[in-house]
């Protein structure tokens, strides 16, 4: 057989094999992928609106601070400025009174209170142990802020016009023993302590007569004024 003839059956065998392998390979139909409709969303509603930050209120300040000023060599003194309570605070939480037009009378010291704190907090100048004759302040204790000047008032550390060598101590603790005697009510007490201590501690005339004339008069209040 010539090589022309012994081609044919071989390219007849070929594609036969090759068809069937097409048979057995043929792809498999695409499938298509039908896309989900997405959820609708839930309703949320209107955008919630954002509540406004409340602002702070602008903290008080004193239009100035009051302060006790005497005249007449110290004897008489008065308050200068108004003074105005701007509320308790830290180291200043004890209870004020006030008059009639809201001005503070007193303050009643708490524990833990402050002198300088008390001052600030009442807009006055922070004098107001001495003013109520004591070293410092203490639990318990009524401050009255504002004085009489029409009473006279003695300071407590010494006399004015004290001399040099003064001894302050006895005379400190003459006025804080007469100060409780007025506390207390004890106005005989407090009549002892001036005639027969404090009053020979003061050179001044005038200050001893207008001392003896309210120590004789036996005014609660204006002995409070003196001692207290």
């Amino acid at each position: 057989m010539s090589g022309t003839h012994k081609l044919v059956p071989a390219l007849a065998v070929l594609a036969l094999a090759m068809a069937a392998l097409a048979g057995c390979t043929a792809p498999a139909p695409a499938v298509t992928q039908t896309p989900q409709a997405s959820a609708p969303a839930a309703d949320a509603g209107p955008a919630a609106e954002t509540a406004p930050t409340p602002e702070s209120p602008e903290p008080q300040t004193c239009a100035g601070m009051s302060q006790v000023i005497g005249d007449n060599a110290g004897l008489y003194w008065e308050r200068q400025g108004t003074l105005q309570d701007l509320g308790a605070r830290e180291f200043a939480r004890g209870e004020v009174t006030v008059d009639d037009d809201g001005t503070p009378v007193t303050y009643t010291v708490e524990p833990g209170d402050v002198e300088a704190v008390v001052a600030e907090r009442l807009c006055a100048y922070p004098s107001l142990g001495s003013m109520n004759h004591r070293r410092d302040i203490h639990p318990g204790q009524v401050l009255w802020l504002t004085p009489d000047p029409d009473i006279p008032w003695i300071p407590y550390y010494n006399p004015w016009d004290a001399p040099a060598g003064f001894l302050q101590i006895p005379y400190q603790q003459a006025i804080e023993s007469a100060g409780a005697a007025v506390d207390a009510g004890d106005v005989d007490t407090v009549r002892a302590i001036w005639n027969d201590t404090l009053k020979g501690m003061f050179t001044n005339p005038e200050t001893i007569d207008a001392v003896q004339k309210v120590v004789d008069s036996g005014d609660i209040d204006a002995l409070r004024q003196l001692f207290s």
